[in-house]
């Protein structure tokens, strides 16, 4: 019997990207976080300068392992298995991707495992199969595989990787997906017909998924977005306790995402926790000073809910 040819092979996925794999892995990656993520460069100052390079190409794993699974045409399920296949030739064989050949001496000089890259490459497989989650705990199961092995990552390339860090960055990292969800619930029904409200929510406040496409939000959906902000402010106070266990610059890193995370937070509520009739967003201005304000507050000795001063915030409506 012929064997199957592979649904997709990573030749596939180099000319879904438009690349060749004869790029400089570290260009690449350098290239590629600076053009995505606007701040890279400021925050790539956090860490040391031998780990700057581990930093990019962690960043530039999470970037294309996204677009794979949003953007790319074909195949998005045949394109991530590719992907997967020539990542664990991280570990032991001969990677082609410019991504993962950054990531080979990357991984064995700080002893970074398999695990986090594979649940990044999950949750984008999960996106393909699943536009609904019933319950929070099955969205919290999500963002374990979306959005945690992201900060254990940074950790790390941080050196810094215990258990109780872990801990206290996945808290964080969940909120920062929340976060992201309660700012996009509109744009992500509309661009992809997925809905991250956990659909007991939606039931319990009486509001329907067809009222996620109107505009204005109804005063149930206010009530909803309220409590589900509540509930990414209360992950946020759980993690925040990581910031006070790092040290230096990567001490200010950490700290720039809960604040980050948290004017996101801000900004929902100052226009009402109507999220449909306009997406709420953070100037550059205001994201300059949450960079220079949050390194003041570390540098003049502030700690807890001073660091993100609205932590402890209480929302309502």
């Amino acid at each position: 019997m012929t064997a199957l040819a592979p649904a997709a092979t990573l030749d596939d996925v180099l000319k879904a990207q438009g690349l060749n794999g004869s790029e400089d892995p570290a260009s690449y990656c350098r290239a590629l976080a600076s053009s995505h993520y606007e701040n890279f460069p400021v925050l790539s100052l956090a860490v040391p300068r031998d780990r700057r390079a581990a930093l990019a190409a962690v960043y530039a794993f999470c970037r294309t392992v996204d677009d794979l699974g949003d953007e790319a045409p074909g195949d998005r399920l045949a394109l991530l298995d590719a992907w997967e296949e020539d990542l664990l030739k991280v570990w032991g064989g001969e990677p082609r991707h410019p991504v993962h050949r950054a990531l080979a001496p990357i991984v064995k000089a700080l002893a970074i495992p398999e695990a986090p890259f594979r649940r990044l490459v999950r949750a984008n497989r999960m996106d393909q199969l699943k536009t609904r989650y019933a319950t929070f705990a099955e969205l919290q199961e999500y963002c374990r595989h979306s959005a945690d092995p992201v900060g254990r990552l940074v950790l790390y390339v941080l050196g810094r990787f215990d258990e109780e860090n872990a801990r206290l960055s996945d808290a964080t990292c969940t909120a920062l997906q929340l976060a992201n969800f309660w700012q996009d619930v509109a744009r992500d029904l509309r661009e992809r017909n997925r809905i991250y409200l956990p659909l007991e929510d939606l039931a319990a406040h009486r509001v329907s998924e067809a009222e996620l496409s109107g505009k204005p939000a109804s005063a149930e959906f206010r009530r909803l977005m309220t409590f589900e902000v509540s509930r990414a402010r209360a992950l946020f106070a759980e993690g925040l306790g990581l910031v006070d266990r790092l040290q230096g610059r990567g001490r200010w890193m950490v700290a720039c995402f809960s604040a980050g995370g948290l004017a996101v937070l801000d900004a929902v509520a100052a226009q009402g926790y109507d999220t449909l009739s306009r997406r709420p967003t953070l100037s550059g201005a205001a994201k300059a000073g949450i960079l220079a304000g949050t390194g003041w507050r570390l540098a003049t000795g502030a700690r807890g809910a001073a660091v993100c001063p609205s932590a402890s915030r209480r929302d309502g409506v």
